[in-house]
């Protein structure tokens, strides 16, 4: 069993661990895995025999007690404990009607109470103002229904410990699409939804020459109006600057790559962007932790691309195996799921493994790396979903999926890239493929109002072996969060530590794009911006990443309205912070 830090535990204790009816924990780390493992493994058992399971159980525990892999939490808090939803993400549709609104309503607020998070496009609800009935009625618009939605999520808690997360989008041609961008300002803020306007290719083509655009109802499919494409794409980069809402989300990209193109068109993701999914999919996700896959080769740090290819396949049958045992809030999404079986194996400290091989975030190596890495990943869970299938079969809609008739498969999806917020704090390491936040930092109303102080110890760990870890120089990072303008670093040092808002932008783009070239289904990104950043420097952004193929993304301007979980620096600075 890996060493926990303090922060690992004190995340464990307050929303994994198992509790008594008073609230007292009664669970250790070990057991959580131990029960995790047992209830996963227990799946084998539909294809094998005992020793089967038993001997999964033991892999499983191994990978996850070692932090070598960690599940969603929603499986983490889950699995075994008589509370059998174990998907984290979930894409809800929203239909025209009273009746069709309010089921998914009620829908999502089951599925929030059991942990997962909820998607959903708002864009076939008929416009504010538009007839709702042969008496003259007249609808309240699909806006006023999202902060229904939100005012839900504020009384439901995710799995009894957070409140309801969720991804509203609204397509770009719909009448109502200014109300929409304007949601996320700091006067009129929905604290509960993530918000992304749903880009189209042909609106982009209409940016390029300001064709006019038409927006349309969705009830009758008449042009309502016509607006400047341009007029559009200024309200939305001015509110990403101004609060970090909406993002956008490219569906003609998503489209082109769904494997499963006869059961529908996708138009909504999870709350995070990461899992682009059909009507009432749902999907599992996983991370491999990078910073436990570097092995020394003639005195240099490099990836052991070996034991990476040993677990991708353990991880990947570990995924399978929780659409198994999984509990489904309703048989709508059991069927979906079931026929899709769509999975996510991602990975998690990029940043801190970047830094452990002495390599600059924002440099063309790394980002070449980060290619070489997702190809790597892609290639082997299609392998390893494709063995799984020998023996359990493909998935439903195979037949109709891109893969028939040649490429026999377990899952439609295999890999995505999550944001890995809270099992990358308890496996003590960077989030996703992000760089660092900050060298130390505070992370704010994590669990309830308590503030929880992080200093990134990989970077510890780096300048120590380096013989540079003077008493200035961690009073300046604890204070900090940064080095930038240390006089006891070289430049290349510097360049190795650097923070999420002092790397150009451009290079967090380009990190996307290299992951997203060999991730089924998207990479969460968002990308941090120093206060100086003006709108257009969005707006470019924005263009960018639809020309590299990106499927969404968001931005966040240090300082902007929207409430910041991140500040770097610690307020209160005690040596035994740092473990070295």
């Amino acid at each position: 069993m890996k060493q926990l830090s303090e922060n690992s535990i004190r995340v464990l204790e307050e929303r994994y661990l198992v509790q008594d009816h008073s609230g007292k924990v009664i669970e250790t780390p070990e057991e959580m895995f131990l029960r995790v493992a047992k209830k996963v493994a227990s799946a084998e058992l539909k294809w094998g025999k005992q020793k089967d399971a038993d001997y999964w159980e033991g892999q499983f525990f191994r990978m996850m007690s070692e932090l070598d892999f960690l599940p969603n939490s929603t499986t983490l808090m889950n699995a075994g404990t008589g509370y059998g939803q174990l998907s984290a993400c979930f894409v809800l549709p929203v239909r025209d009607s009273l009746s069709g609104i309010f089921d998914t309503l009620k829908m999502a607020a089951l599925v929030q109470q059991k942990g997962g998070g909820t998607g959903f496009n708002f864009s076939k609800l008929r416009p504010k103002g538009d007839r709702v009935s042969k008496h003259g009625g007249t609808s309240s618009g699909p806006v006023s229904f999202l902060e229904l939605f939100n005012f839900s999520s504020d009384h439901v808690k995710q799995g009894g410990k957070r409140l309801g997360a969720n991804m509203g989008i609204m397509n770009v041609d719909h009448p109502d699409i200014f109300e929409f961008m304007r949601l996320g300002s700091k006067e009129n803020r929905v604290r509960h939804f993530n918000l992304s306007v749903g880009i189209t290719d042909q609106f982009m083509k209409h940016l390029e020459t300001d064709k006019p655009w038409s927006l349309i109802n969705p009830r009758t499919q008449k042009v309502l109006n016509k607006v400047s494409p341009k007029a559009i794409w200024e309200e939305l980069i001015f509110g990403a600057w101004e609060s970090g809402n909406p993002g956008v989300i490219f569906l003609d990209t998503i489209n082109s790559k769904n494997p499963t193109p006869n059961q529908g068109e996708i138009q909504a993701t999870n709350p995070c962007g990461e899992v682009p999914l059909l009507p009432y999919e749902s999907c599992n996700l996983g991370s491999i932790n990078l910073t436990h896959f570097i092995k020394s080769a003639k005195g240099k740090s490099i990836p052991d691309w070996e034991r990476i290819g040993e677990i991708i396949p353990m991880a990947v049958r570990f995924l399978d195996n929780v659409i198994e045992v999984n509990h489904f809030p309703n048989s709508k999404i059991k069927k979906a799921t079931l026929s899709n079986r769509k999975i996510g194996l991602g990975v998690m400290g990029w940043a801190d493994f970047l830094i452990q091989l002495g390599i600059p975030y924002g440099s063309q190596e790394a980002v070449d790396l980060g290619e070489e890495l997702m190809r790597f990943i892609n290639e082997k869970s299609h392998l390893a979903s494709q063995e799984l299938a020998k023996k359990r079969g493909s998935f439903p809609n195979w037949e109709e999926s891109v893969f028939a008739p040649h490429t026999p498969i377990r899952n439609a999806t295999l890999t995505s890239i999550a944001p890995t917020g809270t099992i990358s704090l308890i496996a003590n390491t960077s989030s996703s493929i992000e760089p660092l936040f900050a060298l130390a930092f505070e992370r704010r109303n994590v669990l309830g109002e308590e503030t929880l102080q992080t200093i990134q110890p990989q970077v510890l760990n780096f300048l120590q072996e380096k013989g540079l870890l003077s008493e200035e120089l961690k009073q300046k990072i604890a204070e900090d969060g940064t080095c930038a303008d240390s006089h006891e670093l070289s430049e290349k040092d510097k360049a190795i530590l650097q923070t999420a808002t002092e790397i150009d932008p451009i290079w967090h783009l380009k990190h996307q794009v290299a992951f997203q070239k060999f991730t089924d289904n998207a990479v969460s990104k968002t990308i941090n911006l120093p206060a100086s950043t003006k709108p257009e420097d969005i707006g470019e952004i924005y263009l960018q990443a639809w020309k590299e193929g990106v499927k969404g993304l968001t931005v966040f301007r240090t300082d902007s309205g929207r409430e910041q979980m991140l500040y770097p620096g610690l307020k209160t600075f005690k040596d035994k912070s740092f473990p070295c």
